[in-house]
């Protein structure tokens, strides 16, 4: 069989930002309409076809694509991890727990490396949040679940035989079959705690001997936090009537995550669902309260910014909502990262929340927790 392989006659870069025209105003393509409310992983029927000019015909919609190429690579039996060359373009920029990676052949390396440690791995889309179209390109917030058991050596160490259960946010933009842009939380503090391996112990060893890519540069990280993001807020460049999903995720996580904190009990749900980094659960305002306090202690000067935002829905089905953001802040207080070190660190993340009727109902967010204590630990070697 010939593999498709994507027209790269000319490159993607840079991102294109998103209008608010761009946003779909219903759930007709969507996860939840893809899987029947889970009924089915890779469904017989793949959902209404949709303009995907320059994409494998094999796919029908940008939910079809996402989800088949993560199992099509992942978890058929062929495991066609070489795959990758024909959905990551040669010129691929992927930011990731530990910095900056180009090109597709590190991702087939990588990808290689985790099956090798996982042979059983699965990966299930949880939430695949869209916006974009074949011209401008499609934006994705695809939330899926890790699971397998390291009976192999990784680049943590021997196997374990641990299980891992590993909640992964990536945001791609993609045009003519190719991710070309990625911004990708692996959580991979949770996954060295359920190997059963010590943070801090981790934290250190990759401070002396780090991964290629970190520690990043100040033009990576200032090319991270600009990628894609919109010359104005469309809250402000594209203002309307009524609820808007851009104005809602600004002003919460600025206000929220910024110190004032005002806004959780109007906006957020009582019994508030939560999941997060390092496998942070919990439910309701106060325990919310709880966890951005505690960083906020660690970080009292943290200077938090929202870079993009997308999602999908309506005013009666509700919004899905994307919001990647960064923040640079000192580590100066608090316990939660041991004794302050005055090490000015970056911190970023991605949050998917599900929203009705102006209420954050459920929530989830991952952060680079991992880089962050290996930023600290440095700063403790160097210090």
């Amino acid at each position: 069989m010939t593999r498709f392989m994507p027209d790269r006659s000319k490159s993607h870069h840079p991102a294109a930002a998103l209008s608010r025209a761009h946003m779909p105003t219903s759930y007709d393509i969507s996860l939840i309409d893809y899987t029947k409310d889970g009924a089915h992983r890779i469904p017989p029927y793949l959902g209404p076809s949709q303009s995907l000019a320059g994409f494998d015909p094999e796919y029908r919609n940008i939910v079809d694509y996402i989800v088949r190429i993560t199992y099509r690579i992942w978890e058929t039996e062929a495991r066609e991890v070489e795959y990758i060359e024909a959905c990551y373009s040669d010129d691929s920029l992927v930011y990731d727990d530990y910095g900056l990676q180009h090109g597709n052949a590190k991702i087939v390396g990588d990808t290689h490396h985790t099956t090798g440690a996982f042979p059983d791995i699965i990966l299930n889309a949880e939430e695949v949040i869209w916006a974009g179209d074949d011209s401008v390109g499609f934006h994705t917030s695809h939330l899926t679940r890790i699971k397998g058991k390291n009976t192999g050596p990784s680049k943590y160490g021997d196997p374990t035989e641990a299980e891992v259960d590993v909640m992964v946010i990536a945001n791609c933009v993609a045009l003519g079959n190719d991710i070309f842009l990625e911004h990708v939380l692996y959580n991979t503090s949770a996954m060295l705690k359920q190997l059963g391996l010590d943070l801090w112990e981790e934290a250190d060893r990759l401070a002396a001997d780090p991964f290629p890519g970190w520690p990043r540069s100040a033009e990576t990280w200032a090319d991270l936090r600009a990628g894609v993001r919109p010359e104005r807020p469309l809250s402000l460049g594209e203002p309307v009537e009524g609820f808007d999903p851009d104005a809602f995720s600004r002003a919460i996580h600025n206000n929220i995550w910024n110190g004032d904190g005002s806004v959780l009990d109007e906006s957020y749900a009582a019994d508030l669902p939560f999941e997060g980094t390092t496998d942070r659960k919990f439910s309701g305002r106060d325990a919310y309260r709880d966890h951005v306090g505690e960083l906020r202690a660690a970080f009292p000067d943290l200077k938090h910014q929202v870079d993009e935002v997308y999602w999908m829905g309506n005013d009666a089905d509700g919004f899905l909502i994307s919001t990647r953001w960064s923040a640079d802040a000192t580590h100066s207080g608090g316990m939660l990262y041991r004794d302050p070190t005055g090490q000015t660190c970056q911190i970023w993340g991605i949050t998917q929340q599900r929203v009705k009727d102006g209420i954050v109902e459920q929530e989830w967010q991952l952060f680079n927790e991992l880089d962050l204590m290996i930023q600290i630990a440095k700063a403790r070697r160097d210090g």
